[in-house]
């Protein structure tokens, strides 16, 4: 079978998928967006890999405007066409997209239509929702038209697709309140590539080359943007400001980050590490020089968003730090596998004074990082996880 995987991140888990696939026989063209701002995977043709695996970036010649959301309405529309000239190249049996905007979502469900392709829409994300929630409150009186733009437009590609894959059931009952078919629609929760984020020792050369041996290391690594408070992350930073001996590191690029990099030079806070997105190779190191990793995500992404970057934290073996909903798939899995603290998005005491319990107690440490690591390695096998989506793809294969 010939498999399109494009996912516009280009992230480490759904790629591992795509190799997993190509092993499996079937001929895998992985595709990401060159432009888009995010940490990425092993996004190149490494030894061992299989001949019926390709990897290969679409690139739309310029960044996404990711929060002047009329020009990004017509650059995800033009991507939309740069994908569907990948489609006709390829000529794939079936096309699986994950975290693709749905403008840029229609010009490659039509071709799969018009030449009876399958097409799997592998839903990362409510786009709609979080359109409601974060960008429509900053358009004013065009925010409603905006909504109800997305709300149309995401619920019928979804009733149009062949297959759908949902990361949470959190997902289904608005899927079915859009008249998507319950019987077309599949949950397979995210993973992390686990034999490619072993736990590495404290002492590393990431940790040597940042200074970071002998300190007690609280580090975010991922994107920062609407979904996230990064004021709670700069108030650790001010809690710890006079302890020579404890560093916050911040592994991100773009709007939150750029705000972090003012407010450090502002406040004069040498305790504050900012750092750029690290290749994926970096990965192991980088995570295994943090005590606690931390993740962060607003109210308002409720149960629509789900921060996949919790799961590679489940590997590094250390604990996690979160803010978030409680009703969030991410938050429930932290408090049911006893991997760390969750506190309510909006409780940036409650965060701290986590942070301060945490840094107290080295045992509490330990134990909340091995529970993380037990569970990434007790869910996170690859060859099931494939299981799964290969029945998805081949119904939507059957469906045409």
């Amino acid at each position: 079978m010939r498999i399109l995987l494009h996912d516009n991140s280009g992230h480490p888990f759904q790629v591992q998928l795509a190799r997993e696939l190509a092993r499996r026989g079937h001929v895998v063209r992985h595709l990401f967006n060159a432009r888009f701002q995010t940490p990425r995977g092993s996004l190149t043709h490494l030894p061992g890999d299989p001949t019926t695996f390709e990897v290969a970036a679409i690139d739309p010649g310029k960044p996404m405007a990711k929060y002047d959301y009329f020009t990004r309405f017509r650059q995800e529309r033009a991507y939309g066409r740069l994908l569907e000239r990948e489609m006709e190249a390829f000529q794939p049996d079936v096309a699986l997209l994950s975290n693709t905007p749905p403008d840029a979502l229609l010009t490659p469900q039509s071709w799969c239509r018009a030449n009876h392709r399958g097409f799997v829409f592998w839903v990362q994300d409510i786009y709609a929702e979080a359109i409601a929630r974060l960008a429509a409150p900053r358009l004013g009186p065009l925010g409603a038209p905006v909504v109800w733009h997305y709300r149309r437009l995401e619920a019928g590609l979804l009733r149009r697709s062949d297959q759908v894959v949902a990361i949470t059931d959190d997902f289904r009952p608005l899927l079915k309140s859009w008249r998507v078919d319950e019987q077309r629609v599949t949950t397979i929760e995210n993973w992390a590539p686990l034999e490619e984020l072993p736990p590495h020792p404290r002492d590393n050369d990431f940790a040597r080359e940042h200074d970071l041996n002998g300190k007690l290391v609280f580090m975010y690594s991922g994107t920062l943007g609407l979904k996230h408070n990064p004021g709670l992350l700069l108030g650790i930073a001010e809690r710890y400001r006079d302890d020579p001996a404890v560093r916050v590191v911040i592994v991100s690029e773009g709007l939150g980050a750029t705000w972090l990099a003012e407010r450090k030079q502002a406040a004069r806070l040498d305790n504050l590490l900012l750092l750029p997105f690290q290749p994926f190779a970096r990965m192991p190191d980088m995570l295994a020089s943090a005590d606690v990793l931390m993740a962060i995500l607003e109210p308002e992404a409720g149960v629509y968003s789900v921060p996949s970057k919790v799961l590679t934290y489940f590997c590094a073996g250390r604990p996690l730090l979160a803010a978030m909903p409680a009703e969030n798939l991410a938050a429930r899995t932290i408090a049911a596998q006893g991997a760390g603290i969750v506190v309510a998005p909006d409780d940036g005491q409650g965060f701290a004074g986590a942070a301060t319990r945490l840094h107290d107690d080295p045992e509490a440490r330990t134990t909340l990082g091995c529970n993380a690591r037990r569970y990434a390695e007790a869910t996170f096998d690859i060859h099931r996880i494939a299981d799964r989506f290969e029945a998805v793809i081949t119904k939507a294969c059957h469906v045409r």
